[in-house]
């Protein structure tokens, strides 16, 4: 792994623990000097857990060390209130617009960054797509972040979802399968929903329990859907509705038209596609969070309202 002109970073292992910051990178790094490695840090493009630091700094476990060229990051919306903090968590409600953690061009425009900087580190658990909307979990330390994790793996945390899909949608699917790659799309990340019976310890198998919480729309076009997803694949809401003939409004992947999809990705979107797409976002929202306290073992539940963008729909 090489710093490249975009925003990398990478998390230190056990056998750097204790060593300046300075030599981790020349021994890592070897496409540039000590001196060259100094000079980048006393310009602060190198930032550890998010703070610019000096080239002494001393590494330990965990900490992320990223390179942050000077290129300007996409524009986004910094849009979240924390609902609930104790001296281990927050629950945040995030909106729409903003992604939760560094990725791609994206690093100080980020959910995690801007809370880094208000609150002290933190700990992304459950993370959205940059363009979902709804509730989430940062931790303020490691052991707690690790607690609720296995808390998300293990399933005793329990999500909900708002899901705006276009059609007249069933009254309840129950959909257990696989996600495997969608072979005829001209997107290589897309993936596609397969109902087929699995064998346990599959690491594709995708179980989402959907019911229809209100009819199609005042003009017949959308459906209000709950989604409850028993396992937690990536996209796995939206491939899962995708296949199903249910895909939400305003989703460039896995909407009626992926090829909007490349679009955006060469600039060549037209106002007739984003009028196609109804919204700018996917209409998707964490409603609800559920679980015990990793510390007291009190039932914890949380939920956030349909947002604005999506009730206008209906």
């Amino acid at each position: 792994m090489a710093f490249e002109e975009r925003n990398i970073s990478t998390a230190v292992e056990g056998d750097a623990d204790g060593r300046r910051l300075d030599l981790w990178l020349t021994a890592r790094f070897t496409y540039r000097s000590r001196n060259q490695w100094q000079t980048i840090i006393r310009d602060g493009k190198i930032l550890v857990n998010g703070i610019s630091v000096r080239s002494s700094r001393v590494l330990h476990t965990g900490d992320v060390v990223a390179f942050i060229p000077e290129i300007e990051e996409p524009a986004v919306v910094m849009d979240y209130s924390i609902i609930y903090e104790d001296e281990y968590f927050f629950v945040v409600n995030k909106g729409g617009h903003l992604p939760c953690h560094p990725a791609g061009p994206f690093f100080r425009n980020t959910l995690w960054y801007d809370m880094s900087e208000k609150y002290g580190k933190v700990f992304i658990v459950n993370r959205l797509d940059r363009e979902t909307s709804g509730l989430m979990l940062a931790s303020k330390d490691s052991v707690t972040a690790s607690e609720l994790s296995a808390m998300l793996i293990d399933g005793r945390l329990k999500k909900k979802y708002y899901a705006l899909v276009f059609g007249n949608f069933s009254q309840r699917i129950e959909a257990a399968g696989r996600l495997v790659k969608d072979t005829s799309s001209q997107v290589m990340k897309k993936r596609k929903f397969v109902m087929e019976t699995v064998f346990k310890g599959d690491p594709e198998t995708a179980e989402t329990a959907f019911t229809l919480l209100e009819p199609v729309s005042f003009d017949g076009r959308f459906s209000t859907v709950l989604a409850i997803p028993e396992t937690g694949r990536l996209h796995q809401i939206r491939a899962t509705l995708c296949s199903l003939g249910f895909p939400l409004p305003g989703d460039k992947l896995y909407g009626p038209d992926d090829t909007l999809y490349l679009k955006i990705a060469d600039d060549l979107i037209t106002p007739e596609d984003w009028n196609s797409l109804v919204l700018k976002r996917q209409a998707l929202h964490a409603c609800y969070l559920g679980f015990s306290h990793p510390k007291s073992g009190e039932l914890m539940e949380f939920e956030s309202p349909i947002p604005d963008d999506m009730k206008v729909l209906l």
